[in-house]
C-alpha cells in the first residue's frame, strides 16, 4: 500500500475546513448529507470539528463497478427528511468526473434548499468532465485509484485512517 495523504494532514485539513465552514454558516444549521458509503468518515470527522449547529442526512448513489465509472447514476437510498428552505451541505469523499454531483446538485435544487453546497475530501480536476463549483475541497489530487478514509476498493479497506493509493500491479 502506498500512502498518499497520512493521517496527521488529513487531521490538520480538516481542521482548517471545519473553521471554514464554521465562518460561512455563522448563526445557522444545516443539513450535511453525506453521500454513501465513501463519505462516512470523512463526515462524522468533519461534523466532530463544527461548531455550528448540524443534522445528519443520507443519499446513497451508485456509478462505479470496481474502479471504474459506469457514468450512469443510480439514486439507491433516498433522502428521509426534507430540505426545502433548509441550508445543505453535500459531502462526498471524492470528486472525480464530476458526473455524480452534478447529478446530484440538481436533483436537490429541485427540493428547493436554503443554499447548496459541496465539501470533499478529494479532488481529481484532470478527470473532471463536468464542471461545478466546489465550495470546500480538502485536497486535489492526481488520477490515482485512492482508498482509506472512507474509500474503497470492492467495499473494502475503509476503515484505513490514510488516504493510499493502488498502482496498476499492484496486489491488494
Amino acid at each position: 500500500m502506498n500512502i498518499l495523504i497520512n493521517e496527521t494532514r488529513i487531521e490538520k485539513r480538516l481542521d482548517e475546513m471545519a473553521k471554514q465552514i464554521d465562518k460561512d454558516y455563522e448563526g445557522k444549521e444545516i443539513i450535511l448529507v453525506g453521500i454513501l458509503k465513501g463519505s462516512v468518515v470523512f463526515m462524522v470527522e468533519l461534523a466532530k470539528r463544527l461548531k455550528t449547529k448540524v443534522q445528519f442526512e443520507f443519499i446513497e448513489v451508485s456509478s462505479y463497478e470496481g474502479t471504474e465509472s459506469t457514468g450512469k447514476i443510480k439514486i439507491k437510498k433516498d433522502l428521509q427528511s426534507d430540505i426545502e428552505g433548509k441550508d445543505v451541505l453535500i459531502v462526498e469523499d471524492i470528486i472525480d468526473t464530476g458526473n455524480t454531483l452534478s447529478y446530484l446538485k440538481e436533483y436537490f435544487q429541485e427540493k428547493n434548499p436554503n443554499s447548496l453546497k459541496i465539501a470533499t475530501l478529494l479532488s481529481k480536476p484532470s478527470r473532471r468532465i463536468k464542471e461545478l463549483e466546489v465550495e470546500y475541497i480538502g485536497f486535489k489530487i492526481e488520477d490515482k485509484f485512492v482508498i482509506g478514509y472512507g474509500l474503497d476498493y470492492n467495499q473494502k479497506y475503509r476503515n484505513l485512517p490514510y488516504i493510499g493509493y493502488i498502482e496498476d500491479g499492484d496486489e491488494i
